[in-house]
């Protein structure tokens, strides 16, 4: 355990002094002394012009002497009291010395907790406008890259593109058969509960047939494709950016938005419309479930009304939506693998981005088409 104990000490000048003598051990292992009684001490003497350490017994010591004599440098300091350590270790006072190179900026902890809102403000526009720019322009380099390959300057091979076709068709249909199913029957039911008031139950078909074929199949298709499949591109090519594959692919001279990019978003786009059109599908189906079910409708009566009421401009309203949340997931997702860090925690941020990133995109899209229709009448 250490000990301090402190004594009055008169230089040549006859100025007062404190003497403090250190001895035992200083370590977490033992009860540390408190700097607050030596703190009381010197702040208890008048006119005190210096402290001198005394540390012949010190006998062991870690990070709890050394924050001890912090604490007595730092008050000193701010009263300024002649602080002479000559009888410390030498470790100590080279760590003081570290510890003091550089003193804080009065204010600065206080600033950087409380940035004005100017700055941060600032920081925002300028990291939505970085963002922007790179969204911009790796579009833009996919766009470069399709046009090579629509001229022929380039081939994709089957071997690169067939897996990537499995993933975002066969392997996606039990999530999209179940959402869909899901959201056509809630459609279904929370229509219902308003039209059954008015006698009015056969509409329930037209509600779920419009809904779904024009807007809710695409959507809900895209919605999962991006948690799914737009996640799953970021994390694959985020590890190859993490392993170091994507520069080898550089140095060999290949493209990988050519090699890696444009089959994912190939794929997807094209495949897009397919699964937005079972996703129709089996919407109508849970629709179809509530009208037999809850409402008594009759299966012909459900399919006729519904045949009835979805017309082909909603039908292609519905691909064409669709082909474009494609596009949009599938560029999210490649984007962010791209630009991921080479650390493990940065590719489940980059799967969590691309996954953001595409549902934003999704909903922005939707509204901006839904628009554009409503301004052109279809």
């Amino acid at each position: 355990m250490g000990t301090i104990s402190c004594d009055l000490h008169k230089n040549e000048l006859n100025q007062s002094g404190l003497l403090v003598v250190m001895a035992g051990d200083f370590i977490m292992d033992s009860p540390p002394a408190s700097s607050i009684d030596l703190v009381e001490k010197i702040h208890s003497i008048k006119d005190l012009k210096y402290i001198i350490f005394k540390t012949d017994g010190l006998q062991r010591w870690d990070s709890t002497f050394l924050a001890l004599i912090n604490d007595i440098h730092s008050y000193c300091s701010k009263k300024s009291i002649e602080w002479i350590d000559d009888s410390l270790p030498g470790g100590v006072r080279r760590l003081l010395a570290l510890a003091h190179a550089v003193p804080e900026r009065r204010g600065s902890i206080e600033a950087a907790r409380k940035p004005s809102f100017i700055t941060v403000f600032g920081g925002k526009v300028i990291d939505f406008a970085n963002a922007s720019s790179d969204i911009i322009a790796f579009t833009g380099d996919a766009f470069w890259a399709f046009l090579r390959l629509i001229s022929g300057r380039y081939k994709i091979r089957g071997s690169v593109i067939f897996p990537v076709i499995k993933e975002c068709s066969a392997d996606a249909l039990p999530i999209v058969s179940l959402i869909s199913a899901l959201v056509g029957l809630i459609l279904a039911f929370v229509g219902a509960v308003q039209l059954v008031m008015f006698g009015a139950q056969i509409y329930v078909a037209s509600l779920v047939g419009i809904a779904m074929i024009r807007v809710m199949g695409a959507v809900m298709a895209g919605v999962i494709m991006a948690g799914r499949t737009g996640a799953a591109f970021a994390a694959q090519l985020g590890t190859m950016e993490v392993n170091e594959e994507i520069d080898a692919l550089k140095t060999l001279g290949i493209s990988p938005m050519e090699f890696l990019v444009m089959p994912r978003i190939l794929a997807l786009s094209l495949l897009m419309p397919l699964l937005c059109l079972y996703a129709d599908l089996m919407g109508i189906m849970g629709g179809m479930a509530v009208g037999i079910f809850m409402l008594d409708l009759n299966v012909m009566e459900y399919y006729n009304m519904t045949k009835a009421s979805v017309s082909l401009n909603s039908f292609w309203i519905g691909l064409f939506q669709s082909f474009v949340f494609g596009i949009l997931v599938a560029i999210a997702g490649c984007m962010r693998g791209m630009q991921c860090k080479r650390s493990a925690s940065a590719v489940g941020e980059a799967a969590t981005s691309a996954v953001v990133t595409g549902i934003v995109a999704i909903v922005v899209a939707t509204a901006t088409i839904t628009l554009l229709c409503n301004v052109l009448g279809i």
